[in-house]
């Protein structure tokens, strides 16, 4: 059953293959059904999948193989709280590494054009945290970054 709130996310016949990759890729995430279209439709012929349903991280999401016409783009994107930098770079690692791209601030896109913020845990809590001068000095040490690195944010926490 669909959940009432559901993200539809537009891809150009990719969205079984992004799908598998977020499911291999984040825990708490799964595809959950393939559908197939049961006529021929702009983007595709009967039969070619249509619709991907899936979980990415609990979140469910729906995938639309609904052709080219639109694209992805940074005003939607998945933030991740991440616990460490192991996990930091792993998931980094695998979304650049699979054909994605590096951004700044902790940004990246996936190869299929969506954005992803890998976001420490450290660093949410140091840039909106009480002391506004180390919140300052955080932000500004995250502004040069790419990928996150943890330990040069706790040093600018400290000064």
């Amino acid at each position: 059953m669909i959940s009432k709130n559901t993200i539809c996310l537009w891809y150009d016949g990719t969205a079984l293959d992004a799908a598998t990759f977020y499911a291999e890729t984040f825990p708490d995430s799964a595809v959950v059904a393939v559908h197939r279209a049961p006529g021929d439709y702009p983007a595709g012929k009967q039969g070619d999948v249509l619709t991907v349903e899936f979980t990415v991280m609990g979140i469910p999401c729906l995938g639309l193989n609904g052709g080219a016409t639109f694209k992805h783009n940074e005003a939607f994107s998945f933030q991740v709280a991440t616990d460490d930098q192991a996990e930091t770079d792993r998931l980094w690692n695998a979304i650049v590494g699979n054909g994605g791209q590096e951004s700044a601030c902790g940004w990246c896109k996936d190869k299929w054009g969506l954005s992803w913020q890998i976001t420490p845990r450290v660093l949410t809590a140091a840039v909106t945290g009480p002391d506004r001068a180390a919140a300052k000095r955080a932000f500004e040490a995250m502004m040069g970054m790419q990928k996150i690195d943890i330990a040069a944010i706790e040093a600018a926490l400290k000064g």
